[in-house]
């Protein structure tokens, strides 16, 4: 809740005080593609999670992290000038934007580390302490007038602290022998090939999430991309606002015994909690105005969809997070595919800020059913194959 709030702030605090409609649209799609870059970090910390809930050996999860990292740090120089390209930023943005990408990477290890011992106690003061970190240097730099370039190098460096506070506290966790999975892997799940193949499925989840974000500028006017850089707002808090409920489903997803029970257990409470805040967004939908500026009343009317879209993507990041733990990357392609209809929708039909809002609505609601059903009909195969066998 902590980490939510600080990145919400960013977002309210920019919108209103100091930044204007196109110059917050940069810096939103800039921390956009900052969050497209983190995938590496993400999966990473999925691998490490199923790693120790398996047993891996300690020396290869560093061994992994490192060899990640590097390989972050060399995709951040060959990404900056396309991601500039694409999303229509300038090149300082871009690299603020990017930079922070390996110290990520080093983060999501050590938060891996806890949340596969089942460390949540620890594991949420970490969140919360790299939430701040991250967020109020950005702050503080938007505040003596720094622009949306100088805002992302400052979140940067906030970042770098974090990743120093991320390792110490693994390394003073009481971390014990973790509950054995009923059947574990040989290597613990652990390598960096494995690291690629979670990447490829939070890859998509990250990419689902932001690109009609990531888009927006190219489609719609700098003002009316600013505008719908606000209401994304509305999509972030309904998909991160979950996220902790996938952090403690996740080493029991990982265990084959209760994976499945797991994931309809965890698609209900996380569409639970997609519900309430749709409805909620557009309860809330009038006070945009009043609470922001009224540049930004289109936004009254539609409020409610980017809480829908926002709650979709939440149910699709648990059916992905269900796969990387079962080791059954493959299941992304139906949100590869998804995503690949509406990139070609946005860029040929989409020329307003409605358009736009509907298309990554639709695009979420397919790809989030079809993703948790087929990741259940292959989980109910392989318990039936399971059983056979053992008879």
């Amino acid at each position: 809740m902590v980490a939510n709030v600080c990145a919400y702030l960013i977002h309210l605090t920019a919108s209103r005080w100091w930044l204007d409609t196109a110059e917050y649209g940069e810096l939103a799609v800039g921390l956009t593609a900052m969050l497209v870059l983190t995938v590496a970090a993400l999966a990473l910390q999925a691998v490490v999670a199923r790693a120790v809930v398996h047993h891996a050996d300690p020396r290869r999860i560093r061994r992994v992290t490192v060899q990640t990292t590097i390989a972050v740090c060399v995709l951040v120089v060959v990404a900056i000038v396309p991601t500039a390209w694409v999303t229509s930023m300038s090149i300082d943005t871009t690299s603020a934007a990017l930079v922070a990408a390996p110290m990520l990477t080093v983060i999501g290890a050590g938060q891996g580390i806890l949340q596969g011992h089942k460390q949540f106690r620890l594991l949420g003061w970490v969140l919360a302490a790299v939430g701040v970190l991250r967020t109020a240097p950005l702050i503080a730099a938007l505040a003596v007038g720094a622009g949306p370039a100088g805002a992302l190098a400052a979140s940067a460096s906030g970042i770098a602290v974090a990743a120093v506070v991320v390792l110490y506290a693994t390394r003073v966790a009481p971390i014990g022998s973790p509950t054995p999975a009923r059947t574990a892997l040989g290597s613990g799940g652990i390598g960096l090939l494995g690291v690629v193949q979670a990447s490829g499925v939070q890859l998509v989840l990250v990419v689902a999430a932001s690109v009609d974000l990531l888009l927006s500028r190219t489609v719609l006017s700098p003002d009316d991309a600013g505008i719908y850089a606000l209401g994304a707002i509305a999509t972030k808090v309904a998909f991160w606002l979950p996220q902790a409920v996938g952090v403690v489903f996740y080493p029991r997803l990982a265990d084959p015994a209760t994976s499945r029970r797991s994931l309809v257990h965890a698609v209900g409470v996380v569409a639970l909690i997609g519900v309430i805040l749709t409805v909620g967004a557009g309860l809330a939908g009038p006070l945009v105005p009043v609470l922001v500026r009224p540049d930004y009343q289109p936004l009254v009317p539609i409020l409610w969809l980017f809480a829908y879209t926002g709650a979709m993507l939440a149910v699709l990041q648990v059916a992905l997070l269900s796969a990387i733990a079962r080791s059954a990357t493959g299941v992304s392609a139906v949100t590869w595919v998804v995503v690949a209809a509406e990139i070609a929708v946005i860029v040929g039909a989409v020329d307003t800020i409605v358009a736009l809002a509907a298309t990554a609505a639709t695009a979420a609601t397919i790809a989030a059913v079809t993703t948790t059903v087929w990741g259940l009909r292959a989980q109910r195969v392989d318990e039936v194959v399971g059983a056979a066998s053992r008879e």
